[in-house]
């Protein structure tokens, strides 16, 4: 059996409240009695106090008193009484050796939606990684939810992309998947296919402050609404605004045909517009491009998508010398992207080497981070 908690301190959480509610339990018990209403004192010189009350009469009032004493404060009593009842639970389940259940983590600031923090870009940011293309990298997953921060023995999703582990119950609780979302996580998390979380695919969070703020001008001057869907002239407008901007030229009709490629690419359900998401998963690919070098994007991809490439490479290398085609290098980019089933050009033997493979290949594992069943970039042929 496993831990129920994760860190020590929650453990001395429980201990410390368990001390402030009997403190407080304590206290009621040893508060005096309210003082008798004046009216019921025997006045000087009105002759004998009346006869004592009857017992019905005194139990009836010790009644009303601790009635009286429990209400005195019920904001704090009802929150004590809460908490005991969790910290009670959570010992149980600690002394059981069970995990608890998601649905269980009621309280709300158990729950908040953490802060996403963009990166920042160093000065080495630039320079060549080293990746070795024989030693596969070790990204064990991790033992608790990245939510609650709680072992359980199953119910626990996996990311493809990074090591992070969710329960389903935590993620509704958050807000970020809705139903039919969850439902694809518990179908596909621990297939081949493989689930990314919210961090991983959101591929916005890739881009610095710097660049979501360039990229979020340019939405206001082409007057861009978040969060709203666009249309195939909009997106062409956009477009048009954006060559302006950067080569002070309008598109070309070859480019206008493109564009509209790229539309299609991003409503893979025809529904006539594009979701706000793939939207925004595009035009941050297009930024990641723009400002990033290869070996940049290389230093952004995890260990699990590292050793994907180098699976595919391995795979393709079959005389082990280091060294593939090109027409294989479109092959295994192709690769990534489990929605395309595209014949290949096989007349392009130029070698790419590992490294080289890897430069090339980082914008395209990074295309494929997210769920979404739209093509965020456009593929090589």
């Amino acid at each position: 059996m496993g831990v129920l908690m994760s860190k020590k301190q929650q453990v001395e959480k429980v201990q410390k409240c368990n001390a402030v509610v009997s403190a407080f339990q304590a206290g009621i018990k040893e508060r005096p009695a309210p003082p008798k209403p004046a009216d019921e004192e025997v006045e000087e010189g009105d002759g004998p106090a009346e006869s004592s009350a009857t017992p019905d009469q005194k139990n009836a009032d010790e009644a009303e008193e601790e009635e009286t004493d429990n209400n005195a404060d019920p904001s704090t009593s009802a929150s004590a009484r809460d908490e005991c009842k969790v910290n009670q639970e959570s010992w149980s389940r600690l002394r059981d050796g069970k995990g608890v259940e998601p649905e269980d983590l009621d309280k709300s600031h158990q729950l908040t939606p953490p802060a996403f923090v963009r990166p920042k870009r160093e000065a080495d940011d630039d320079q060549p990684v080293e990746v070795e293309l024989l030693k596969k990298e070790q990204s064990p997953n991790d033992e608790i939810c990245d939510v609650c921060e709680v072992w359980t023995a199953d119910d626990l999703y996996p990311c493809r992309i990074c090591t992070r582990m969710f329960h389903d119950g935590c993620l509704r609780e958050l807000g970020y998947l809705r139903e039919e979302a969850l439902q694809e996580m518990k179908d596909t998390a621990h297939t081949v296919t493989g689930w990314s979380c919210y961090y991983c695919d959101n591929l916005n969070l890739l881009l610095t402050e710097e660049e979501m703020y360039s990229l979020m001008e340019t939405f206001k001057q082409c007057k861009i609404i978040p969060e709203s869907c666009l249309v195939s002239d909009e997106l062409l407008q956009y477009r048009h605004f954006a060559s302006k901007q950067q080569f002070d030229k309008d598109l070309t009709d070859e480019q206008e045909e493109e564009v509209l490629g790229q539309f299609s690419a991003l409503d893979p359900e025809k529904k006539g517009h594009i979701e706000w998401s793939d939207f925004l998963y595009f035009e941050s690919l297009v930024v990641l491009r723009k400002f990033r070098s290869e070996n940049s994007m290389v230093r952004l991809l995890t260990a699990k998508e590292r050793n994907n490439a180098r699976s595919v490479f391995l795979g393709l290398d079959l005389d082990e010398d280091g060294v593939i085609t090109r027409a294989e290098c479109r092959q295994a980019q192709q690769s990534w992207f489990h929605k395309l089933n595209k014949d290949l050009q096989s007349c392009n033997v130029r070698p790419v080497t590992w490294a080289d493979f890897l430069k090339e290949s980082a914008i395209y594992l990074l295309a494929a981070r997210p769920n979404s069943s739209a093509m965020h970039i456009r593929v090589p042929l």
